[in-house]
């Protein structure tokens, strides 16, 4: 049955996908990880997402996750399936199977790489969106990585024309240099969007402002270590306490930006499975190419650790 999209909460989190030291799925791991993030507030996670490597991950892969993390949060959680590619006819196979195995939602990424058209993407979610029309999809647009930027009016034309289409996770950028285009686009969508159809910021520095302009939550990848102090932010601007959720954001940045680059020197999710396994929530290094965090990088997340507080490190 299909869910609505604030039951998939304010707080979600992007989670990383724990390797072991044979480079396989760690159930163990896993599945301390999932209960360490409904303890500290979330109340989604998004397994296979890119967070979670899911280019590195094959379909028994991603059954196997799902199946362990659903088991790890037993319903204290939704848990939603990344199930895209870059393959409309593999989105609906591996969208199906996680539908089958008991996904509460799907998030499906424009394609990467293929560059296709408006068109074409108005195809390739609609064609996915019709073949599991009994579950919630969430569209996700993140042109840093996957090279095309999909627009407000493809955005809203998916939210009219098929109503499991519930929600855009949305990580065009809205802060920092030549983020006009960005906020203008994310406007479009929040002013024209349907009442049942929610979006979620999908970039960590972009979830206050955004929420501001009407957006519904985020889908975090520093709530793996932060997520307390997140949940607070957003209870802080949903009561309309808008000065102490400002100054908690402002608290919180330097920790956004030296999680990704380009103050980073390797792409996510190296630097959140760096600062979870020195706190021992083990998570193993991310696959290849991404490198672990290097030993100088390391250092410099100790000290923001103990600047923030969030949890007792070791070495």
């Amino acid at each position: 049955m299909r869910i609505e999209a604030p039951e998939l909460g304010r707080q979600i989190t992007a989670m990383v996908t724990p390797f072991g030291n044979n480079g396989e799925i760690s159930v163990e791991w896993t599945r301390g990880l999932a209960n360490h993030l409904v303890n500290t507030g979330t109340e989604s996670i998004v397994v296979a997402g890119t967070t979670g490597e899911s280019p590195g991950l094959s379909p028994l892969d991603r059954a196997h996750l799902l199946y362990t993390v659903l088991r790890a949060v037993d319903g204290r959680a939704k848990v939603i399936a990344g199930t895209s590619n870059s393959s409309t006819e593999q989105s609906i196979e591996l969208s199906t199977q996680a539908r089958m195995e008991g996904a509460d939602a799907l998030l499906l990424v424009v394609p990467p790489y293929v560059k296709p058209s408006p068109d074409g993407l108005r195809e390739h979610f609609g064609t996915i969106a019709d073949a599991v029309h009994n579950i919630s999809c969430i569209l996700y647009n993140v042109p840093g990585r996957t090279g095309v930027n999909m627009e407000a009016e493809t955005v809203l034309w998916l939210n009219q024309h098929y109503p499991n289409i519930v929600g855009l996770k949305e990580a065009v950028g809205i802060t920092g240099p030549n983020s006009e285009k960005g906020r203008a686009q994310v406007a479009q969508v929040l002013k024209n969007k349907s009442a049942n159809f929610e979006v979620w910021s999908g970039n960590d520095q972009d979830t206050l402002p955004m929420m501001e302009m009407g957006a519904y939550g985020v889908i975090s990848v520093a709530s793996h270590l932060a997520g307390d102090y997140i949940r607070r932010m957003i209870q802080h601007h949903v009561a309309g306490e808008a000065e102490q959720a400002r100054q908690m954001h402002q608290y919180l940045m330097p920790l956004f930006e030296t999680l990704f680059p380009p103050v980073a020197p390797e792409p996510s999710p190296s630097s959140v499975k760096a600062m979870l396994n020195m706190a021992g929530i083990l998570v193993g290094d991310p696959k290849r190419p991404v490198l672990p965090a290097p030993d100088s990088y390391k250092a410099r997340l100790r000290v923001l650790s103990a600047d923030y507080h969030l949890m007792p490190y070791r070495e």
